[in-house]
């Protein structure tokens, strides 16, 4: 479990609360709304409380460009029939090109490459050839347009020229297998596809092309295939039928673009779901609420200014793409980068910090726990001067990892540890600059938010762990899912477990702080003899051991019961003895308790991740269940589920 911390490990001074976006937010509140309100904690309650007043003043605040109206919620029967700003009239991508000067929009920098950048003012330019090459294909306002693409310049040019002309844009990255690509893009029908030639991965170069063609010839929707020099090499289209190379396709006659405005909830983006399960549902996100609800974490919760220089390891095929992509409606630098965080050595990351001047740094939990494995200490090897804020993410960040951030990386740094997901694009617990930060907690919920944890019950319960969940309305959550026409899909996937409140789908706790400790997936919550444990509880203790890199825990169906099943990958050339399954038994049950405690442990050479980097408890108690995992394309690594079949540790 985790212990309680005597004092934070780290609190804002106060010249970097004064000069924060939130203290100035929290001022006008108090000035204009309720002078009763001095903190974070009381803006909270007041963003809950008084929804119309807090979402009008976030808009103003952040200065959103369109026409607002004079409605902010009208409440449906049910808080996802309830609409935001109804009479408004927005486009998202003029709100993120607000800005055409010369400074820097977008710093790429490839691995092992050089950076590339483009102002403000190029970045504009580009979209309105983009936007205008489009248009003359015939993309009109609710088509999709689909990119398979690495973390480009172009990947952003593309999204934002769809966007301009009301279009839908979704994306996956290249490393996707075709069948991945084509349960996805199959099933929204995309009249434009955007690819690569080829990408880079630790040194290594991989084909787009073939993939690419196979995908065209599949999804008979696609009318124009768009090729993107990115790796210099000779680029073949005889295998497509209409492919024009990225430079042929623009329309560089066009200088201006005319920017469709629509409805607040006008259909931007589709995400999907990971997959591992059945075909991936298609999350559709509307403009408006994706735009305020990334202006509220990056501007107050981020404290994003315009000359900060934002950085996110992700590919395009996972949310935060699209999170920090929004970040240019506040002028600030997008850092891109496309390969390996540890290429060419385990240090990467840092040296691309200190060569770029990186403000605010996003990686996940999983690199934060591999650098202190392989014993990366930046703090003695790095200067680190720019870096204010880290971000973690993709799964629980332990309070050991805490620890070491602290220790090796920077001691004068906000380590926020947020946690939302692709279903709201965005985040339900994130971070804050002017509040201190607790080992192992994530700092705060997330403004206008109405974030509780139930118990089964449906009981709301404070410093107890249970089910998170948002009990009212949000601009946020997802117009529907695509090709869902009677909603029943949405409704089973978010709140069937409670009437009318969303459950997300984590085991969490409300913290005496204010608050929260995510203890991973409620769907992989494990549960012998009937109590609940969060399989992040497990993999905190096993993977503080030196022997141990990285583990999965299911439950297994056993005797009228479930048992705990672990499995672990160690260092190389360590074996699994008896010897070291009692040192690891033992360390977790003097660190938590004995329903903790693995019945069996097995070595294992690789465990199964999506191609985000998730690990996926499902996948391998299906197959230890051997029941069938559906879309092995969503796994980055699907081959390594052959080791779970019919072990014989498991028979007995």
């Amino acid at each position: 479990m985790t212990e309680l911390a005597a004092k934070p490990c780290w609190m804002p001074d106060a010249e970097r609360v004064n000069r924060a976006n939130i203290s100035r937010f929290i001022h006008l509140i108090r000035a204009e709304l309720d002078p009763r309100i001095i903190d974070y904690h009381g803006l909270y309650q007041f963003s809950v409380n008084h929804p119309r007043q807090f979402w009008q003043a976030l808009w103003e605040f952040t200065d959103i460009i369109g026409e607002r109206g004079s409605e902010v919620l009208v409440t449906g029967e049910t808080i996802h029939s309830s609409q935001w700003f109804p009479q408004a009239k927005l486009n998202f991508a003029e709100n993120l090109l607000r800005y055409r000067d010369q400074q820097a929009a977008i710093i790429f920098r490839p691995e092992g490459g050089s950076p590339r950048e483009l102002s403000y003012q190029q970045l504009y330019s580009a979209v309105a050839a983009t936007a205008a090459a489009l248009k003359a294909r015939g993309v009109v306002p609710g088509d999709r347009v689909a990119g398979y693409l690495p973390n480009l310049p172009e990947t952003v040019i593309a999204m934002l020229a769809s966007a301009s002309l009301g279009a839908i844009w979704s994306s996956t990255s290249p490393d996707f297998g075709l069948d991945g690509v084509c349960d996805r893009f199959g099933q929204i029908k995309p009249k434009v596809l955007f690819t690569a030639n080829a990408y880079q991965y630790n040194g290594k170069i991989f084909d787009c092309l073939e993939k690419a063609s196979q995908v065209a010839t599949t999804i008979d929707s696609i009318e124009t295939v768009v090729v993107i020099a990115y790796i210099a090499q000779e680029i073949d289209l005889h295998n497509f039928d209409n492919a024009l190379l990225w430079d042929d396709f623009l329309d560089t006659s066009v200088s201006n673009i005319d920017f469709h405005r629509d409805r607040f909830d006008l259909p931007l983006y589709i995400l999907y779901s990971s997959g591992t399960t059945g075909i991936p549902k298609c999350i559709t996100h509307g403009a408006g609420g994706t735009l305020l609800q990334h202006l509220k974490e990056l501007v107050l919760h981020t404290d994003l200014h315009r000359k900060d220089r934002i950085f996110y390891f992700t590919t395009c095929g996972w949310m935060m793409w699209n999170w920090l992509v929004s970040s240019l409606a506040t002028g600030a630098t997008i850092v891109l980068y496309d390969g390996s965080p540890f290429y060419p050595q385990a240090e990467s990351m840092f040296d691309l910090i200190d060569e770029l001047d990186i403000s605010i740094f996003g990686t996940s939990a999983k690199s934060i726990s591999a650098w202190e494995k392989a014993g990366v200490k930046p703090a003695h090897s790095h200067q680190l001067t720019t870096l204010k804020t880290i971000l973690s993410t993709g799964s629980p960040l332990s309070p050991e990892s805490f620890d070491y951030v602290y220790r090796d990386i920077k001691a004068d740094v906000c380590l926020s540890s947020i946690s939302g997901g692709t279903d709201i694009v965005s985040c339900f617990a994130l971070g804050c600059p002017i509040l201190p930060v607790w080992r192992g907690e994530l700092q705060c919920r997330g403004l206008g938010l109405q974030v509780e944890i139930r118990k089964a019950t449906g009981e709301v319960v404070i410093d107890e762990t249970g089910e998170l969940t948002c009990a009212a309305p949000f601009p946020a959550m997802p117009v529907g899912f695509w090709g869902d026409a009677d909603g029943s899909k949405y409704q089973a996937a978010y709140f069937e477990r409670f009437d009318n409140i969303w459950a997300h789908g984590d085991y969490a706790k409300l913290t005496q702080h204010g608050g929260i400790i995510i203890y991973g997936r409620s769907d992989a919550t494990l549960n012998p003899g009937g109590v609940r444990i969060g399989t992040a509880e497990i993999y905190r203790q096993v993977e503080k051991l030196d022997e141990v890199l990285e583990s999965i825990c299911i439950d297994q169906d056993w005797e009228d019961d479930v048992r705990i099943v672990l499995f672990v990958r160690l260092h190389q050339d360590l074996v699994l003895d008896a010897s070291l399954a009692d040192k690891i038994r033992k360390h977790i049950r003097s660190n938590t308790t004995p329903r903790h405690v693995p019945a069996v442990i097995i070595q294992v050479s690789d465990i199964p991740r999506t191609i985000s980097g998730k690990i996926v408890e499902l996948a391998v108690r299906n197959i230890v269940h051997k029941q069938a995992v559906n879309n092995l394309d969503a796994l980055a690594n699907p081959v390594s589920l052959e080791q779970y079949k019919d072990l014989p540790e498991l028979q007995k």
